[in-house]
């Protein structure tokens, strides 16, 4: 395939790449940068593509690929920008010394919450805490889905009042 065919061909597919990279960015700025660094690299790398094939499942996998390695390498990146006049960069790695006398009275002010609360939205709230899923809560104690969910949902409002006085 010579280089104007191969042109040509990117071309006439690089339009349904546009909405790929939106649902991917959800950003219009980033979806841009993702979609002009994909069209480089399937021109940079044209001779890897093999005549007959998708062209348009290799354009999403490079745009794929692309923005799954931009993630990770923003996830690795672990400084933050401070809004100071001078805006320094500040290592997010710090380590703090945790209060644990502070958190166990924490703690205990919670369970002491939870265990206030009326047996109705106890139980249910408890069993959801331990992991059980809504539908296996309902069976358990024979009350309909949707009981289930209000009370639980109730439980934590309430717990929610209760702790943000704290």
């Amino acid at each position: 395939m010579s280089i104007i065919e191969f042109n040509q061909l990117l071309l006439s597919n690089a339009d349904s790449l546009r909405p790929f990279a939106i649902t991917l960015t959800r950003d219009n700025e980033a979806a841009r940068d993702l979609f002009q660094e994909t069209l480089y690299r399937a021109l940079a790398n044209k001779e890897k593509y093999n005549v007959g094939t998708n062209i348009k499942a290799w354009l999403y996998t490079i745009m794929r690929n692309i923005f799954i390695n931009n993630y990770r390498k923003q996830s690795r990146q672990s400084t933050v920008l401070d809004n100071s006049t001078n805006d320094f960069l500040l290592d997010n790695n710090q380590t703090a010394i945790a209060n644990s006398a502070e958190t166990s009275l924490r703690v205990k002010e919670i369970q002491q919450a939870v265990y206030e609360l009326p047996e109705v939205f106890r139980s249910p709230f408890m069993l959801y805490f331990d992991g059980f899923k809504y539908n296996e809560i309902s069976n358990m104690l024979k009350e309909p889905l949707g009981t289930i969910k209000s009370r639980i949902h109730f439980a934590r409002k309430i717990l929610k009042a209760q702790v943000d006085r704290y």
